[in-house]
């Protein structure tokens, strides 16, 4: 329990809450390239609960609803050879944001990494979500400045050779 609620383990009831989240955190995010399509969930199921898990959840609730969540997944660091947790998401919902809930919910996920052996959590957050950078500096991470760069991959891509 923190600030009055409880972080658990998402669950396959959790997956409608958990997308909606998702779907919070995106526009928050300035996401501008979300696409929402009718096999996400299936998608979404299959990396939580399906038969060869990638993706681990947490949902922070209280009295049944779900205030927010955070989920990671095991990376690989070819310079260090040796897996790390990747933080991809922690969002909160503004209302309920200073309580420590947020908190709470790095707490269980670096708990969860050192469980399994990882040496680093590794995360990032937008340049200009200037509270996420403060509240993450006063967790005690360090800050590493590198760019970050997405691809969409088409059914016929573009050959490396031909770009540039």
């Amino acid at each position: 329990m923190s600030g009055g609620c409880t972080i658990r383990t998402a669950m396959p009831a959790d997956l409608d809450a958990l997308l909606a989240l998702c779907d919070e955190h995106a526009r928050y995010e300035r996401a501008e390239s979300l696409t929402i399509d009718g096999d996400r969930r299936a998608r979404l199921s299959a990396l939580l609960f399906g038969q060869r898990p990638r993706l681990q959840a947490w949902i922070a609730e209280e009295a049944g609803d779900a205030l927010g969540y955070a989920s990671a997944s095991a990376e690989v660091s070819t310079w260090a050879a040796r897996e790390y947790l990747h933080l991809d998401c922690l969002y909160l919902r503004e209302q309920h944001r200073g309580r420590g809930i947020g908190a709470a919910l790095l707490r269980t996920a670096i708990a969860f990494a050192r469980a399994r052996g990882y040496g680093r959590l590794q995360w990032q957050t937008p340049e200009w979500n200037l509270d996420a950078a403060r509240f993450y500096l006063r967790s005690g991470a360090q800050e590493s400045l590198k760019r970050r760069y997405a691809l969409d991959l088409a059914p016929d891509p573009t050959p490396i050779d031909a770009v540039g």
